[in-house]
């Protein structure tokens, strides 16, 4: 560690602020989004997956009040079982203008009024590997969940260089965030025409209904003749002419995944699933990408896409298709539209009846629409994936330099010039 950084007490930099204990009547279907223990993840703040409260507690609770730029921490959760993003003590900074609200179990690390650092650097140093094994460590055990108290978190220790190496680390480690957020914002995109052009053609029925009104759909003359020029009555209402109604269970096959404790699985580059979605690596797969995973046992009905080959878990469904249907991308948002969550199994722990599933109605278009969708998602699929697999290279990058340029083993200009071959 160079000579000039000095040692603080988190207390001596930040005041704490926890979140707000919101009541399970509290959460809504929209409103203003909550960020919970979920949300926080290594090194970063996932905005999916979101619970929403009344816009009035935007008012009532100012205080809990996430604002863009914050430090936030976990304050419960695992020692080492389970994933690394479930352990107690994640630091991750918030990031966008939008109003947020902060959930119970999760803490903002505000800096003092009377000081001055760099917040996107000091929330690089404590998302270190070195401080997750502090919080580990110093947290206390309660019924099998670890919990950080206030105290706890606010007397332990950090050192930091000047305010210029401040900025120069968050300047060189944000490069990499920055792109990996383009990325995401891209994807988004990509995913969104995807899903638009989905709509358009299957649920919507644009081409077909543009043509029965004697217009032009605008598409390309062979794209267009693919497409019928009328509606007729069917069991899911009115519908392209020509197209079929048929049962799920004669399109495709729900495959059971098959269990893999964390213990068992080996360093690899195959996706492993469970039923909400990525849950870790393997080295062997059980089924050949692209696929489809769906959650069968803890979140039924969740509809995940694998890029590549993967190895589904016991808490899930992957998809075979049957020669009716062979479009993995048709399939994948049709029966995102299913509901398939409601299919429900009896039991105590909520499941998916793939029964029940089979027996639901799906729309079928004819092979050449499904050819030419295939044709038009694919590329934005493989962008996705090509784009996927750059964020985790300068995730690795940035994990691999953070520590380097803690401990004084790397300067900021070697770091400039790694990551600019990088970025």
């Amino acid at each position: 560690m160079a000579g000039d950084w000095k040692r603080y007490s988190l207390g001596e930099l930040f005041d704490l602020i926890p979140g707000y204990a919101f009541k399970s009547a509290d959460f809504k279907a929209s409103g203003v989004p909550v960020i919970k223990i979920k949300n926080v993840k290594a090194g970063s703040v996932v905005l999916d997956n979101l619970d929403f409260v009344d816009t009035t507690f935007l008012k009532s609770r100012q205080d809990k009040v996430v604002l863009d730029g914050d430090i936030l921490i976990t304050m419960s959760g695992n020692r080492y079982d389970g994933s690394k993003d479930t352990w107690v003590g994640k630091i991750a900074q918030f990031r966008s203008p939008k109003p947020f609200l902060l959930n119970q179990r999760v803490g903002i690390l505000r800096p003092k009024k009377n000081v001055t650092l760099d917040k996107r650097a000091c929330a690089y140093f404590l998302s270190s590997d070195a401080f997750q094994q502090l919080f580990i460590a110093i947290a206390t055990s309660s019924g099998g969940q670890a919990n950080l108290s206030p105290l706890q978190i606010l007397s332990a220790e950090v050192q930091l260089p000047p305010d210029d190496e401040q900025h120069a680390i968050a300047r060189v480690l944000g490069t990499l965030d920055d792109k990996i957020e383009l990325n995401r914002r891209m994807n988004e995109t990509l995913e969104s025409t995807a899903r638009a052009l989905f709509k358009s053609w299957f649920v919507d029925f644009d081409p077909v209904r543009t043509k029965a009104e004697g217009r032009d759909p605008g598409l390309p003359t062979h794209l267009a003749n693919l497409f019928p020029d009328s509606l007729a009555e069917s069991e899911l209402g009115r519908i392209p002419a020509t197209w079929r109604v048929e049962k799920l269970g004669d399109l495709i096959d729900l495959a059971y995944g098959k269990a893999l404790k964390d213990g068992n699985r080996q360093p690899g580059t195959v996706a492993v699933y469970g039923s909400n979605g990525q849950v870790g690596w393997h080295d062997e797969k059980l089924a050949e990408g692209p696929g489809i995973i769906i959650g069968r046992k803890g979140n039924p009905g969740v509809v995940t896409w694998a890029p590549t080959d993967f190895f589904p878990i016991d808490t899930t469904f992957y998809v075979v298709t049957k020669a009716e249907c062979g479009s993995l991308y048709f399939l994948f948002y049709a029966l995102k539209d299913h509901g398939l969550a409601s299919l429900g199994a009896d039991s105590a722990v909520p499941g998916l009846n793939r029964n029940m599933a089979y027996m639901s109605k799906q729309l079928l278009p004819s092979a050449g629409v499904l050819d030419a969708f295939d044709l038009r998602v694919r590329p934005l699929f493989d962008r996705i994936q090509k784009s996927n697999e750059q964020s985790t290279s300068l995730a690795s990058l940035r994990d691999t330099l953070l520590p380097k340029l803690i401990s004084g083993e790397l300067r900021v200009p070697d770091a400039e010039r790694i990551v600019g071959g990088q970025v």
